[in-house]
């Protein structure tokens, strides 16, 4: 009996055939969710900025990943026009042309502008700008959202890059050493830097302790865009007017595209408004400067607000893009103030020495420092520009109008403005 009793303990451990086999599965299932990836940078988000930061590392050295929570959008041949279109600085056109990606939007759909009126709210004070008086070739290019983002799609594609998407994080650590992220799925990324990319409620900046004072403007920024009566002539006009700024800037062919600022409760009574009596509404407060317009997208908004970060950088991470600022729109800069984030940031980390940690702070802070004043200085002019012009004080509407034919009667500060935006 006793020696039976040994051999019956000494066989080997085994299990039934369907058993062992849902065994083994489960086995394999739990090592798939805890999938471990070894990064040198993760970027969060996968809008302009953060492909164009993707882009701009692709040849770096360094080991790359992206997380954005959208699945990617269908790139079927839509001839439809987006409501939301960006100006982009000549500067912005060359960071993304030297990533391989600005020569892979159509030309077709992109518009150059060649000059730009800004007029007061008396009807007579405008305040004119000229690529041509500037020694330039346009002062900024309009551009879709959805054909750069699949332009620089195209691009990050090609390379080896690590892509979560959709993809949404559970939980983010940062270590002196290294940031562990958690995807909801279980996949598992230690990266050395995270770049926060996720825009204005930035989960990533939240995280990270980065402490944000915003101001809301208790405005709308309405998009559409509009076919219209008479050519543009590659002009973009703007009104500041008493109930907002109202822009239109110039699209290919005998098309604009509106951004209106105002109100919230003067926003939501134009959104809904039929298309042509919105069209005429515009056409009215453009003063007729095109003609009778006709409505080729439906209008979209979205809210207004100015955002201080109290740094760009913290420990294993980095702001990029609306995750790092916010400001009024009436500029067109808040885009270009991205790219040109993400030009410093490549730039610091494809320079960075041959042991150099690419997440230490010393590394972080020339990023930092590059970018600070920049986005102060374009913070407080937009927000002066906005807090003066939305200001039912008599005498300021004055200052203002006065300003306006001032500046415009100063050449050599106009050129100094225009090498400002268009860098």
């Amino acid at each position: 009996m006793e020696a039976g009793q040994a051999r019956e303990r000494s066989r080997p451990f085994s299990l039934p055939h369907q058993t062992a086999s849902r065994y083994k599965l489960r086995i394999t299932l739990g090592l798939a969710l805890r999938m471990q990836f070894q990064l040198d940078v993760v970027i969060v988000g996968g809008g302009p900025v953060g492909l164009s930061l993707a882009a701009g590392l692709a040849r770096s050295g360094l080991t790359l990943g992206l997380v954005e929570p959208q699945p990617l959008p269908s790139q079927g041949a839509d001839e439809s026009w987006d409501s939301r279109v960006y100006a982009v600085s000549p500067g912005a056109a060359a960071f993304l042309e030297s990533c391989e990606a600005w020569q892979r939007l159509p030309p077709e759909r992109v518009a150059r502008v060649e000059a730009m009126r800004v007029y007061g709210d008396d009807a007579r004070s405008c305040l004119e700008f000229s690529a041509y008086d500037a020694g330039l070739r346009e002062l900024a290019f309009i551009v879709e959202n959805n054909r750069l983002q699949h332009a620089l799609w195209q691009r990050v594609r090609e390379e080896a890059l690590r892509v979560f998407r959709p993809a949404t994080w559970k939980s983010l650590e940062f270590g002196p050493e290294s940031a562990r992220m958690e995807l909801e799925d279980g996949k598992e990324i230690i990266a050395r830097l995270v770049v926060a990319a996720d825009g204005a409620d930035s989960r990533v900046r939240e995280r990270a302790g980065i402490a944000v004072r915003p101001l809301e403007y208790r405005q709308l920024g309405i998009v559409a865009n509009f076919s219209c009566e008479k050519p543009h002539d590659g002009v973009a006009f703007q009104w500041f007017r008493q109930d907002g700024v109202l822009a239109l800037l110039p699209l290919p062919g005998r098309r604009v595209s509106m951004v209106w600022s105002m109100d919230e409760a003067g926003a939501r009574g134009l959104l809904k408004l039929a298309p042509e009596a919105l069209a005429q509404e515009v056409a009215s407060a453009s003063h007729g400067a095109l003609g009778a317009l006709e409505s080729i997208t439906p209008p979209a908004a979205f809210p207004l607000r100015l955002q201080r970060v109290e740094r760009f950088i913290g420990s294993r991470v980095a702001l990029v893009g609306d995750a790092a600022h916010n400001l009024h729109p009436l500029a067109g800069q808040g885009l270009n103030l991205g790219f040109r984030d993400a030009r410093e940031l490549a730039r610091a980390l494809a320079d960075r020495g041959p042991f150099e940690d690419c997440g230490e702070q010393v590394l972080l802070r020339r990023y930092e420092r590059a970018r600070k004043e920049d986005v102060l200085a374009m913070q407080y002019a937009t927000d002066g520009l906005q807090k003066l012009f939305n200001n039912d004080v008599v005498w300021m509407g004055t200052v203002r109008n006065f300003g306006l034919r001032l500046v415009n009667g100063q050449p050599q500060l106009k050129n100094f403005l225009v090498r400002q935006a268009v860098a």
